[in-house]
């Protein structure tokens, strides 16, 4: 049965599952009595073929990454027993929690990413603009560029990334919480940088909770099934898909803005 006809399982479980096999496959080869690089060699192989379960580039190379990653920084210290590699991601995981990671790995906006979004999307000043998963606050600051009259609004689910963003962006209004279960409502633009799966869950939330004339704008991904009103894009950028919320469907347009000069 060809790849793409199997059920991807949801993330972070391909990554979960290729690092377990991998360390499992490493420690085996080694009990057989393998060479070192070949044992090595056979776990990478196997972590890279799990790894082409992830939906994304950036998550197969994660996946496939994770585990040559670390067992080069253990063979770089042959004193350091394997467990404090487990207990070394206790930070990533508290900063991270697994139910996060469920809905977007943490890739920060980048800082040109939404330059000119303006042209494509007129809001008023004073209009509340929200970033549903805003990590570190790099994306508020991008918009705070787009729109410095807006009355900017975070929502992060792990706790420190939501206080630490809170002192980036002092001038937005962040707030620890599920993007799911906290209302849209009031909100004049919601913007996300989320992944594929979770596109269509977005803009139903926002069509049951949001004001018609609203918008919902995404980096990267779009609505499956769904033509976005228009796609604005910056050259070397991710595309910045724009969905108006009441607004009947029709062929989108497409902005494209120019890079600074160099």
């Amino acid at each position: 049965m060809p790849l793409t006809l199997l059920r991807r399982p949801p993330w972070p479980l391909p990554a979960l599952f290729a690092w377990l096999l991998a360390w499992v496959l490493f420690a085996a080869g080694g009990h057989a009595g393998l060479p070192a690089a070949a044992a090595f060699a056979l776990a990478a192989l196997a972590a890279a073929a799990v790894a082409l379960l992830a939906a994304g580039r950036w998550r197969r190379m994660l996946t496939a990454a994770g585990f040559p990653l670390s067992a080069l920084a253990l063979g770089a210290l042959p004193a350091l027993p394997p467990w404090l590699w487990a207990l070394a991601a206790l930070p990533l995981l508290l900063a991270y929690p697994l139910r996060a990671w469920r809905d977007a790995p943490f890739f920060p906006t980048p800082a040109a990413a939404l330059q000119g979004l303006d042209r494509s999307v007129a809001l008023a000043p004073g209009a509340v603009v929200l970033d549903a998963g805003c990590g570190l606050g790099h994306g508020l600051q991008a918009l705070r560029a787009v729109w410095p009259r807006a009355r900017l609004r975070g929502l992060e689910f792990s706790r420190p990334l939501a206080w630490l963003a809170a002192r980036r962006c002092p001038g937005a209004q962040i707030a620890r919480g599920d993007m799911w279960a906290a209302s849209w409502a009031g909100v004049d633009l919601v913007y996300l940088f989320q992944r594929p799966e979770s596109m269509a869950r977005a803009l139903a939330k926002a069509e049951a909770e949001m004001a018609p004339g609203s918008w919902l704008a995404s980096l990267e991904f779009e609505v499956p099934g769904r033509t976005a009103t228009a796609c604005h894009a910056v050259p070397g950028q991710r595309p910045v898909w724009l969905y108006r919320l009441g607004a009947p469907s029709g062929p989108q347009t497409r902005s494209t803005t120019r890079g600074p000069r160099r």
